[in-house]
C-alpha cells in the first residue's frame, strides 16, 4: 500500500491539505475523564486522519501481509505504534496486543472491514477489543473534494494536491453497558460509522 517512495509523496501532499475537523470536541471529552479510545474508521478513509492525528502515539492495528507492513512502517514514521494482525478475532496476536495498549491507557485504532473487506462491513473483533478493555467506539469519516482512488478493493482515497479534507468525529459508542442494558453490538457499530459517513457528507 505505502512504499518510502508513497511515504514522501503522501507527506508532501498532506501537506498542502486544507483539513476543516468536526466533533473533536468529543476526543477531547474522554481523554478528560481518562476513558481509553478505539478511532474506528472505514479502511478506505484511513489516509487523511491518519495524518490528523499523528505523533499522538496511538496504537493503529494492521494487517500483517505486505501491505499492512508498508502501512505500519509508514504510520511509525508518523508516531504511530503497531501491533500486527487480523481484525476479526480478539484472540489473534494483533487484537490482544490492541487490548493491552488500551488497558495501559494508550488511544486505538482499527479499520473494521480491513486489511481485505468486504468493504464498509464492519467485523467483530474491534467491538471485542474494546469490550474487554473497556474503551469508547469514536468512528471517524473523511472525504475530500478532489481526490485519487486506488483501484483495490475498498478504492482507497487519497486526496489530491490542495484539496479540501473534511474530518468528522462522531458520537462515541460506549462498549460496557449499565446493568439491564443490551450493550453493543456490530448492528451499533455498523450504525455509527453510517451515522458519521452521513454527517462528512452534509457538512463537507
Amino acid at each position: 500500500m505505502i512504499t518510502h517512495a508513497c511515504r514522501l509523496a503522501v507527506e508532501a501532499l498532506a501537506r498542502t491539505w486544507s483539513v476543516d475537523v468536526v466533533g473533536e470536541e468529543r476526543v477531547r471529552a474522554l481523554r478528560a475523564d481518562g476513558t481509553p479510545i478505539l478511532f474506528a474508521v472505514w479502511h478506505d478513509q484511513l489516509l487523511a486522519p491518519l495524518w490528523h492525528r499523528r505523533n499522538e502515539g496511538i496504537t493503529l492495528l494492521v494487517s500483517a501481509h505486505q501491505d499492512g507492513r508498508r502501512l505500519g512502517a509508514a504510520a511509525r514514521r508518523w508516531g504511530y505504534e503497531t501491533v500486527y494482525g487480523s481484525s476479526t478475532r480478539l484472540g489473534t496476536q494483533g487484537l490482544r496486543g490492541l487490548v493491552r495498549a488500551l488497558l495501559n491507557g494508550h488511544d486505538g485504532a482499527v479499520t473494521p472491514d480491513g486489511p481485505v473487506g468486504p468493504a464498509r462491513i464492519a467485523k467483530l473483533g474491534a467491538l471485542m477489543a474494546a469490550r474487554r478493555a473497556g474503551a469508547a467506539i469514536v468512528p471517524v469519516a473523511s472525504t475530500a473534494d478532489r481526490a485519487w482512488h486506488a483501484p483495490s478493493w475498498d478504492r482507497f482515497e487519497v486526496p489530491a494536491a490542495f484539496a479540501r479534507v473534511r474530518i468528522v468525529y462522531g458520537r462515541p459508542l460506549r462498549t460496557t453497558p449499565p446493568p439491564g442494558s443490551r450493550g453493543t453490538d456490530r448492528s451499533c457499530l455498523q450504525a455509527a460509522l453510517r451515522a458519521v459517513n452521513e454527517e462528512v457528507a452534509c457538512t463537507a
